[in-house]
């Protein structure tokens, strides 16, 4: 068996690493464990107006009021610093890839608002008398990891003792604010491109529930989303967003409401991972993908596409790709921007 859940606590007849399921320890899995987006748009609802700023050091770009990826402030010498932070429970069950993954998501929210990461720390919850803090090592190694390919220091963090796992970053980043990506910019005309496939989600699902390893999974969580950023400026892009825990169609919606346009999606052009069909066959769909189909579907027209169809869109995904409002290479064009019409997102 490798491992006996007795009394909360684990014994093991290998090494911990290959011994615990860490998804079987955590209610959900990845962003798909995010609050659903209406519920948190309404404790968010005008809490920034409500408390000023006294004498702040800098000037906010970005905040609140569309939900952007990262928040970015201009100091008075016209530097902008950029803030972001990102956790969530185990997705995979081996510790390393989840630390790799838990941090490429995190570095994801700053390669989306435009910018560079400068400086992690790291944030982790652990059971500390369940699992092994070997197993927390693992974890924290993966971060190291991935933050140091992209050019990021990890320096320090805060942990506690909590009964379920939780791992992930906060990111400083610095970012010209003559170059901001934003999710309020996108124009009618501009195609609409998405630089990594979905399935994620409900592959997830599936390796939660069966423990089935999907390698294929693994690696689009784990890459960074750097290139796809930095095409996106090489071709004159300002509006983008990177599509996680609320879907492709949820974060379609969110882009295309903060701009004032529709957002048009052609759902045969959209790529997906191998196995992720399947997986929804087999009844793998997260509470959270549901959640973000009835949240878009009162702004959405979906006549064109069955059920299964919009809910493959709206699958929850972890560490995602960026949806791009232009053309970038290597990407597929998986829609366009509209002016807008009777509906903010339009599935055909």
């Amino acid at each position: 068996m490798g491992h006996l859940r007795d009394h909360g606590h684990v014994t093991s007849s290998t090494s911990p690493r290959e011994a615990v399921r860490l998804t079987q320890y955590a209610h959900g899995g990845g962003c798909a464990c995010k609050i659903p987006p209406g519920e948190l748009e309404e404790v968010l609802r005008d809490l920034g107006a409500a408390v000023p700023v006294r004498d702040p050091v800098g000037e906010l770009l970005v905040g609140l009021d569309d939900g952007d990826d990262a928040s970015v402030v201009r100091l008075k010498d016209g530097t902008a610093v950029l803030a972001t932070t990102d956790f969530f429970t185990p997705v995979v069950d081996d510790a390393y890839d989840w630390g790799r993954i838990a941090a490429a998501n995190a570095l994801s929210d700053v390669y989306a608002t435009g910018g560079r990461p400068l400086l992690a720390v790291n944030l982790l919850a652990w059971p500390r008398g369940v699992l092994p803090l070997e197993l927390a090592r693992e974890v924290l190694r993966g971060g190291l990891v991935t933050a140091a390919a992209a050019g990021c220091h990890v320096a320090g963090g805060h942990s506690v003792d909590d009964p379920e796992p939780k791992y992930g970053m906060a990111v400083t980043g610095l970012v010209d604010p003559g170059r901001l990506l934003r999710s309020d910019a996108g124009k009618p005309g501009a195609p609409l491109s998405l630089t990594k496939p979905l399935g994620v989600g409900v592959l997830n699902s599936r390796h939660k529930a069966t423990g089935e390893v999907f390698p294929q999974a693994v690696e689009v969580m784990t890459r960074l989303n750097r290139e796809a950023a930095e095409a996106a400026f090489a071709s004159g892009v300002t509006c983008a967003t990177d599509v996680t825990g609320f879907g492709l169609l949820g974060h379609a919606y969110k882009l295309a409401r903060a701009s004032g346009v529709t957002a048009l999606i052609d759902a045969t052009a959209v790529p997906y991972l191998d196995g992720a069909r399947q997986a929804l066959r087999d009844g793998y769909v997260s509470g959270g993908t549901r959640r973000n189909l009835e949240w878009v579907r009162p702004h959405s027209d979906l006549s064109a596409v069955s059920e299964d169809e919009a809910l493959l869109l709206a699958d929850a995904q972890t560490s995602g790709g960026l949806l791009v409002a232009g053309e970038i290479p290597g990407a597929p064009v998986v829609g366009e921007l509209l002016p807008r019409g009777d509906h903010v997102l339009v599935i055909r």
